[in-house]
């Protein structure tokens, strides 16, 4: 019987995260969706056949498929270095590598929004989608990593269906709005500030354009980010350097940086306010951690709000969402396992039709030598079929290149009989279906 199998593509995940690299180290890899297509061209002449690039402000990330994943781990490695100038070593530092399931686990998290900084973001789900797309249109996912994102989506499906991890964000953005629209009122004639681009801060942003907000500019540290986000929004964008001279024209500031600094201190927004004559600023904080220093608080007429100020509001207290994502955890180990399980099988496929063909091909062997005597027939084909494991068994044993105890178990599993039928019959007699 031929032993020699091809062996198929593990899934693995190569990149940085939120949970295990700084920000400013993704900001530097960040990689716009028109240069996507370049990098997966780079990754495909890496080796690399099973690819789709995820990048957005949480991670930047390669999930992949590929026969040896470790190697396949260590190219993405490299060519995402090269693109983005990010010394390669500083990446190995912080980089996020996942094989086989831990990295379908991984994806799973992702695509249902478990491994994001704000549990639930709604957009989560579109932009696996849409990084899919960017793939497909370079050729690049194929058997195991298609296979893979459909059962991805298949587990974000569940989430939202069963259980509520996805309101808190949603209704998150709704108080945002909400907030505004008592301080100033209708929002057309409001005039709105996005620092950064944190996708909770996209969410409130877009939340408010949805119910009339028009006025809206974008800034960041790094320009093409505020271009990027502004043509997300379909808003204006700014420098970043003019955040002094914007914020006295602004009736509402998101702030959804997330560096670590507070970017928008008390003498900021008093300066503002003064050139304002008193007229009030709505401060939004989306950023964890926040980037709006706890002193503008004491300011009049500057209302703060945090992202746990929000949060509270939307939601009756944080035990409820806690339950909530515990549920949403056990539904994706629950697809995670399926999805494992199923492929496992799968693998075992050619083996099993292997078997079988070897065993008809010994059946025809032994009739046509036994001239049609069945019982000479069966003798042959019983002989001839344990004879090779059977001498290796012996010689394996004499040479303790075996296990006796271990290869007792697996041969006493394999053959076992089958247990009785529901009907009285038994599970042996039946065919197999290969």
């Amino acid at each position: 019987m031929p032993e020699d199998r091809a062996q198929s593509a593990r899934p693995f995940v190569a990149g940085v995260n939120h949970r295990t690299s700084s920000l400013g180290l993704r900001d530097q890899m960040f990689i716009e969706d028109d240069a996507v297509s370049g990098v997966l061209a780079r990754l495909r002449e890496a080796g690399v056949a099973e690819a789709v690039l995820l990048s957005t402000c949480d991670r930047v990330e390669v999930v992949g498929a590929d026969p040896d994943p470790e190697a396949a781990a260590e190219r993405v490695l490299g060519v995402l270095a090269e693109e983005t100038q990010v010394p390669l070593a500083d990446l190995k530092a912080q980089a996020n590598i996942a094989i086989d399931d831990a990295a379908v686990l991984h994806l799973f998290n992702i695509t249902a929004s478990l491994a994001s900084l704000v549990i639930g973001e709604p957009q989560v789900l579109g932009q696996v989608k849409a990084a899919h797309r960017l793939a497909k249109d370079a050729g690049l996912p194929a058997g195991v990593l298609e296979a893979l994102l459909q059962a991805a989506y298949g587990a974000a499906k569940r989430v939202r269906t069963e259980t509520g991890v996805g309101e808190g964000p949603v209704s998150i953005a709704a108080v945002a709005t909400m907030l505004v629209q008592d301080l100033h009122g209708d929002l057309e004639g409001v005039s709105a500030l996005l620092v950064g681009a944190g996708d909770m801060g996209e969410m409130v942003a877009e939340d408010m354009i949805g119910d009339g907000l028009s006025n809206l500019t974008v800034i960041h540290p790094r320009e093409r980010r505020a271009k990027r986000t502004a043509r997300v929004l379909n808003c204006n964008f700014d420098q970043f350097e003019n955040l002094a001279d914007l914020v006295p024209k602004t009736d509402v500031l998101i702030a959804a940086l997330g560096g670590g600094g507070r970017i928008v201190d008390k003498d900021l927004v008093a300066a503002a306010l003064k050139a304002r004559r008193r007229r009030p600023i709505l401060v939004v904080d989306t950023a964890v951690p926040g980037d709006v220093d706890p002193a503008v608080h004491d300011l009049d007429d500057a209302y703060v709000y945090d992202f746990g100020d929000l949060e509270r509001i939307a939601m009756e207290g944080l035990v409820g969402r806690g339950a909530e994502a515990e549920a949403a955890h056990r539904i994706v180990a629950e697809e995670v396992r399926a999805f494992v399980n199923g492929r496992r099988e799968r693998d075992a496929g050619p083996l099993v039709a292997g078997l079988h063909r070897y065993f008809e091909d010994q059946r025809a062997l032994a009739l046509s030598e036994a001239g049609g005597d069945a019982e000479k027939a069966t003798h042959l084909l019983v002989a001839r079929l344990l004879h090779g494991p059977s001498t290796r068994l012996r010689r394996a044993a004499a040479e303790a290149d075996l296990d006796l105890a271990s290869a007792e178990r697996l041969i006493t599993h394999l053959f076992q009989p089958e247990p009785p039928d529901a009907d009285g019959g038994t599970g042996g007699g039946g065919k197999e279906n290969t």
